[in-house]
């Protein structure tokens, strides 16, 4: 059964590498244009804050994923070794979507704090009583 969870092993690694490389490139297109936008007059701080994310985002899934793949239970059967497979990917999957929620959140943050930097100060309220106009 050793040659089967080596098996399993290499399937894992495989996929868990070719998912987090394929959802940091997807990001790291995706959020050129996002941050492009927020960093408008400075195009070399878009990209590098879009680097920093990705290479943060590797480091913490390809991390995990390496994480997950020791441990637990031996597998004795073929079925067990493919329920652990399914088990280990469904967790980083599970765990990629959440970190990827995360990062579309700090892209929100990111994108909400320049529009309030850029939006026009709001006017004072002025009220009318008596005939006598206060600002």
């Amino acid at each position: 059964m050793d040659n089967t969870l080596i098996l399993i092993y290499a399937i894992y690694g495989t996929v868990a590498i070719g998912l987090v490389v394929w959802l940091a490139r997807t990001l790291f297109a995706n959020g050129t244009v996002f941050l492009a936008d927020v960093f408008e007059a400075r195009a070399g701080m878009a990209e590098a804050v879009n680097r920093l994310l990705v290479i943060g985002f590797y480091m913490l899934n390809l991390g995990y994923a390496l994480l997950l793949l020791p441990g637990g239970d031996r597998p004795t059967t073929n079925i067990e070794a493919s329920e652990l497979l399914i088990r280990k990917l469904g967790i980083l999957l599970a765990s990629l979507g959440v970190i990827h929620f995360v990062n579309m959140y700090v892209f929100w943050k990111i994108r909400q704090r320049r529009e309030i930097d850029i939006a026009e100060p709001p006017v004072r309220h002025r009220t009318v009583t008596a005939g006598v106009q206060e600002s």
